[in-house]
């Protein structure tokens, strides 16, 4: 079996808590993060084997839809998507800066998966609606060209949903910015 990892994001605190105890209740799934983000809503990330993640959303989704803003399930995600979400990335050199917003939470995800896979990229950070009204974006770094193509994968992926909010690329950001980022 493959390893995997899913999200759930609700409207309020109450439906997110009780989801996530449906999650755990109905599968051997772990909790990689589960709290409230802002503007009061509530996420849950979790992982383990695809068929223990997939049945552990699918329980929450169906139990629980009054207030689920969105889900996902990721077969295999990238590496680096674990260390992004933390901010606990360790980048020596940003050639070119990658930024993605996102109106959603669990897009963000996605999207990081998506780029990560589509070009030779480092994810940097993935900030998941906290301190931003809901909204979450991601920073990524490589050569101009890859982070180019990322962002354009990843925001072409999400534009479908309607999550995209926008994004850039910035060739050779100047020492303050990757200061303030890294």
């Amino acid at each position: 079996m493959s390893k995997a990892i899913g999200m759930i994001e609700y409207r309020t605190v109450a439906a997110g808590i009780t989801a996530v105890d449906t999650m755990v209740k109905t599968s051997d799934i772990s909790i990689v993060e589960a709290q409230t983000v802002c503007p009061g809503k509530y996420i849950a990330i979790v992982s383990g084997d695809l068929s223990a993640v997939k049945a552990a959303v699918e329980a929450a989704k169906t139990q629980h839809v009054k207030h689920l803003i969105n889900s996902f399930v990721l077969g295999n995600p990238h590496e680096s998507i674990f260390p992004a979400i933390y901010a606990a990335t360790e980048i020596e050199n940003v050639a070119a800066l990658g930024i993605l917003e996102t109106y959603d939470a669990s897009s963000i995800i996605v999207a990081a998966d998506e780029a990560a896979k589509t070009a030779i990229v480092d994810l940097i950070e993935l900030r998941i609606a906290r301190g931003m009204c809901g909204k979450s974006y991601m920073l990524l770094t490589g050569e101009v060209a890859a982070v180019e193509a990322a962002i354009e994968r990843a925001a072409g992926v999400i534009g479908k949903d309607g999550m995209y909010v926008d994004s850039s690329v910035i060739a050779s950001p100047d020492k303050q910015v990757k200061d303030a980022i890294l």
